[in-house]
């Protein structure tokens, strides 16, 4: 479904992505992980086209978005959660939401997604009047992730879901990554906490000073010696 080719990215003289490669297939949860600094949230960025490429490919069902403009690429069903967050904070939670469906003109179905939104995440549903600043950490990495699936996305890109959350939320925000998976949107994931990526991820790639240096199934990875030993605590 997605299908990075040979991706440089350069900020200046610094090399950031050298020849990044890696797939995802439709219906696939797939996770890239590695230390602060690696070109994790590059190699989103590049994807979304926040970040032009200095060369390789991005393409996206067999269609190559590299020089696409980031809206255009929405409009062809990829979504990105940033990192961070991001909500707007003086607006309402539901505003919030209606601007996450921004590109589309189907209103009785924009409706009936925000209600579905609210399903996945029943505390915006009671919150939707208050303004999203007051939220507290979780509850605005929800919504940005209810934001991100009002656009209907095919790919969800979601860049550090469990920054700065408390234990009991990070698993509550991963079985919610699982739901949105198991509902037919496909995901690429960036995550620090290498442990809870790897036991949902069905693959996974390791990313260390801009280059791919591993990759093979969650599973495959989570009882990799190398793996254990750099990001997840292992002797």
């Amino acid at each position: 479904m997605l299908e990075i080719k040979n991706l440089n990215v350069h900020y200046g003289v610094i090399h950031a992505l050298k020849n990044v490669s890696l797939s995802v297939k439709q219906g696939e949860i797939v996770t890239l992980i590695g230390a602060n600094g690696a070109g994790k949230t590059t190699t989103l960025r590049t994807i979304s086209g926040l970040i032009k490429a200095t060369d390789g490919e991005v393409i996206l069902e067999d269609k190559n978005i590299t020089n696409l403009p980031a809206p255009a690429r929405v409009e062809l069903g990829l979504s990105q959660v940033p990192e961070g967050r991001r909500i707007f904070p003086a607006m309402s939670v539901l505003e919030n939401l209606e601007l996450g469906a921004f590109l589309r003109k189907d209103k009785p179905e924009i409706r009936k997604d925000i209600e579905h939104v609210y399903e996945l995440f029943p505390i915006l549903g009671d919150r939707k009047k208050q303004t999203a600043g007051t939220l507290s950490g979780g509850e605005q990495q929800m919504l940005a992730m209810g934001r991100a699936l009002m656009s209907r996305p095919r790919i969800l890109l979601l860049d550090e879901p469990s920054m700065g959350l408390a234990p009991l939320l990070v698993r509550e925000i991963f079985e919610i990554i699982k739901s949105i998976n198991s509902e037919g949107t496909t995901v690429l994931l960036v995550e620090q906490n290498a442990s809870m990526a790897l036991s949902i991820a069905h693959r996974a790639y390791v990313l260390e000073t801009g280059s791919i240096v591993l990759s093979g199934t969650g599973e495959e990875l989570a009882k990799s010696d190398r793996i254990q030993k750099a990001y997840l605590g292992g002797e």
